[in-house]
């Protein structure tokens, strides 16, 4: 009779977990992003003039959402979404804050991100010249092209170190580990080449069961819940575990797929026709999404 007690009470608990296990592997993640003009122009080696200082726009805050379930997830602003549990479009919502810069499609910022986790693949959505575009992404790998603009040549190559430290913290109640993305570049300020370089705190945690970023290129395992630059900054203020949708995390059904080498020849002629209507042929380079241009 003992035996038997015990063997109830064991699958009763394994139950417990089991249920427990599956209610944490779908629900939504609510990040807020702060950036502020003024000390990423200073952190960029921008000595901005007190009339410049009195123009720059202020500090503000963007707020996204990462959606969630045991195959997919979908990353995007927070006024785009409208998921199954708000009565709304979820993934398939009109990407009103995607075209939204100069170039359109430029930046992550600007780009909804999709991920399948069955196939291990990563979509990033933009829009650019009224069309809905698919970009195929890896995480750890910017999909940011370097444009050359011609005439000058192009400036040396960014080189990033990537440190993985022991320093550890909690997250909404989760585990995090700290690695360091340090990255040396040359831009031209000013007619000057200066030495920029820029240091990103990353906190990932492995306990989500996934793999993500709210930025491609800082990551290097499990889900980035914090991105900490010099003026700016990412991350997880809200954690919800529920159902989430498909339809909430899938691909919008309309989209063309372009390949980087097509995005990449895009940007370019976009900048060539910039460059033309301003009548500007001094030929730098330019690297699209990065904290400036070169």
């Amino acid at each position: 009779m003992k035996k038997q007690i015990t063997a109830i009470f064991g699958i009763i608990l394994f139950s417990l977990q089991l249920s427990a296990q599956q209610k944490k592997q779908s629900g939504a993640i609510q990040f807020v992003t702060a950036v502020d003009p003024v000390a990423m122009a200073a952190a960029n080696g921008i000595k901005l003039s007190d009339d410049m200082l009195a123009r720059m726009p202020k500090a503000s805050k963007s707020e996204f959402e990462l959606l969630f379930n045991a195959t997919n997830a979908s990353y995007m602003p927070a006024s785009e979404i409208e998921d199954s549990n708000g009565g709304g479009g979820g993934g398939a919502a009109a990407g009103a804050m995607r075209g939204f810069g100069g170039f359109g499609g430029m930046g992550a910022a600007n780009r909804d991100l999709y991920f399948n986790f069955l196939e291990n693949k990563l979509t990033e959505v933009f829009d650019m010249s009224d069309t809905t575009y698919f970009l195929q992404a890896k995480l750890g790998v910017s999909s940011n092209p370097v444009i050359n603009m011609g005439g000058m040549g192009p400036s040396k190559a960014p080189v990033t170190t990537i440190t993985k430290t022991s320093e550890t913290k909690k997250i909404l109640g989760l585990n995090c580990n700290l690695v360091i993305f340090t990255t040396v570049s040359t831009r031209k300020i000013m007619n000057e080449d200066k030495e920029i370089t820029d240091v990103v705190n990353v906190w990932y945690t492995n306990e989500l069961g996934f793999n993500f970023s709210p930025r491609t290129d800082l990551w290097t395992e499990g889900a980035v819940l914090s991105i900490e630059a010099r003026g700016s900054s990412t991350t997880a203020q809200s954690i919800e575990y529920r159902n989430v949708s498909n339809k909430d995390v899938n691909l919008p059904k309309k989209g063309v797929v372009i390949t980087a080498d097509e995005y990449k020849a895009k940007m370019e002629q976009r900048m060539k026709q910039m460059r033309n209507n301003r009548g500007n042929g001094n030929g730098n380079v330019i690297r699209v999404g990065g904290a400036g241009f070169q």
